[in-house]
């Protein structure tokens, strides 16, 4: 416990908490739209306290396994031979990545598809109504396949040079917490039975990573509802949701892409930057507010041209009305 409180180990949960913040919102923004296909708003609001709160106990318990069998990750389980047409290893890291992107892709398309079909836009919520199971589900194995990336991001924040003692056949007899060369001198200082060297090695910080994941949690429960309301109040913003959804799925599947080295017609498929992801989206959500402002101020001006005796004058008046609500930080 005191190893926690220390300046060093702070700062990384800071971190950690930090790195949970920033890769949550994609999947705070898929839990707020898969909640509304749930009728009813009170057992929508369920579905979201529900679905994080199971998809974090998952998420630690993913952990406890990735850290465990971290090596294994990267070992390919198969690969696609085909020459200059489609090659490429794939590892599980590499399957659930692009899986899980190609589902949030489909996600994000059937529902922008859906949106441009429906007749009465304030009366949808969604492409189909789910049952509360079923949402929560979803919920919960789209976190996971989000949980992949943001885990292995958070082992390399919270990882520590270790060194394993070693005895003469290569058997590990413990783990020092240090470099090789501090291992080796801690040896000479206080040898151990049947210890012969140290061979390098890494450990992880379980306990901040566990922390962190249950903060984040917290926070997405407090946070669901919100985004959910300000998704359902303001309507023109869920079609830039789920366009950064489907970002959010070309992330994943050229991530998943980049791990299982694919190459199509000998075109190597590099992986998206996240600095690239944020930027595009930072410039969607910019283009996207200026846009809704110009539309309210044109649906004004119309509005009174069309209502008004003289529609020039009224149309100028309308946009000053506009302009001087809007200073009064109502829109």
């Amino acid at each position: 416990m005191a190893d926690l409180l220390t300046i060093e180990s702070l700062f990384t949960l800071f971190m950690l908490v930090l790195l949970q913040a920033v890769l949550g919102f994609d999947n705070l923004l898929y839990i707020a739209i898969e909640s509304n296909k749930v009728g009813d708003p009170n057992e929508a609001k369920k579905v979201r306290k529900w679905g994080i709160g199971i998809a974090v106990v998952f998420r630690i318990l993913l952990l406890f396994i990735i850290v465990s069998v971290f090596s294994y990750l990267a070992e390919p389980i198969f690969a696609v031979p085909f020459e200059n047409i489609l090659e490429g290893e794939f590892t599980v890291q590499a399957l659930v990545t692009l899986l899980g992107g190609g589902f949030i892709i489909y996600t994000a398309v059937k529902e922008i598809h859906h949106l441009l079909a429906v007749d009465h836009i304030e009366h949808s919520e969604g492409s189909g109504r789910r049952t509360m199971m079923g949402a929560i589900a979803l919920i919960v194995a789209m976190n996971l396949v989000f949980s992949v990336d943001s885990i292995l991001s958070a082992m390399a924040i919270a990882s520590v040079d270790a060194a394993n003692i070693v005895n003469a056949a290569g058997e590990t007899l413990g783990v020092f917490q240090g470099s090789v060369v501090e291992c080796k001198a801690a040896l000479i200082a206080d040898p151990m039975a049947g210890a012969v060297g140290c061979e390098p090695t890494r450990s992880y910080q379980v306990p901040l990573m566990v922390i962190a994941i249950v903060l984040s949690g917290l926070a997405m429960i407090l946070l669901a509802d919100r985004v959910t309301e300000f998704l359902k109040k303001n309507r023109m913003y869920e079609v830039l949701g789920l366009f950064i959804l489907f970002l959010v799925g070309v992330l994943l599947v050229t991530e998943g892409a980049h791990l299982a080295h694919l190459k199509i017609f000998g075109f190597a498929i590099d992986a998206m930057s996240k600095s690239s992801f944020y930027l595009v989206v930072g410039v969607l959500i910019i283009t996207d507010v200026l846009s809704n402002r110009y539309q309210k101020r044109l649906w004004a001006q119309r509005e009174a041209e069309i209502v008004g005796t003289n529609p020039a004058k009224d149309g100028l008046a309308a946009v000053d009305a506009f302009k001087a609500k809007g200073k009064g930080g109502s829109h």
